[in-house]
C-alpha cells in the first residue's frame, strides 16, 4: 500500500489513479500529522509526499517517520514543485528516497513507485 501525502485533492486523486493503474492499493492523508497517524495506525511500503502543506509539511512528516522504527526503512517519494538545489537537498536530508519536481509523467511515477514498494508493476506502461 502506497500512502500519498498532498493538501490538493486534484494531486492525490492524479497520483491514486495512476499507482491504482499500477496495481498498487492507495491511502490518502491531507498533511503530514494525518500521514504520521495512518502510518503508525497502518504501515504502507511506500510515502509519497508534497513538500508543503498545513499543519506539518512534508520534511517535518518524513523526519518524524525516520524517527519511528515501524516507519523508518518505508520508502519515500518526495513530489513537489519546488525546484531549487536546496529544496533537493533538504528532502534527501529529511528521508526521502526519490526526489520528483511536479508534473510527474504517470508512466514515471508508476515505475518509480513500483520498484521503490517493491510492488510487480501492471497495467501501465513504463
Amino acid at each position: 500500500m502506497a500512502l500519498i501525502v498532498d493538501d490538493a485533492a486534484t494531486i492525490r486523486s492524479f497520483h491514486r489513479d495512476t499507482l491504482e493503474k499500477a496495481g498498487m492499493r492507495v491511502e490518502e492523508a491531507m498533511n503530514g500529522l494525518e500521514a504520521l497517524e495512518r502510518a503508525l495506525a497502518a504501515p504502507p511500503n511506500l510515502f509519497l509526499v508534497d513538500v508543503n502543506m498545513p499543519q506539518m509539511d512534508g520534511l517535518s512528516f518524513l523526519r518524524a517517520a525516520r524517527a519511528e522504527p515501524a516507519l523508518a526503512a518505508i520508502p519515500a517519494i518526495i513530489v513537489t514543485s519546488e525546484r531549487a538545489a536546496g529544496d533537493v537537498e533538504g528532502s534527501f536530508a529529511a528521508g526521502a528516497n526519490l526526489f520528483l519536481s511536479k508534473p510527474v509523467r504517470p508512466e514515471v511515477l508508476a515505475r518509480f513507485a513500483s520498484v521503490l514498494a517493491g510492488v510487480p508493476l501492471h497495467g501501465a506502461s513504463a
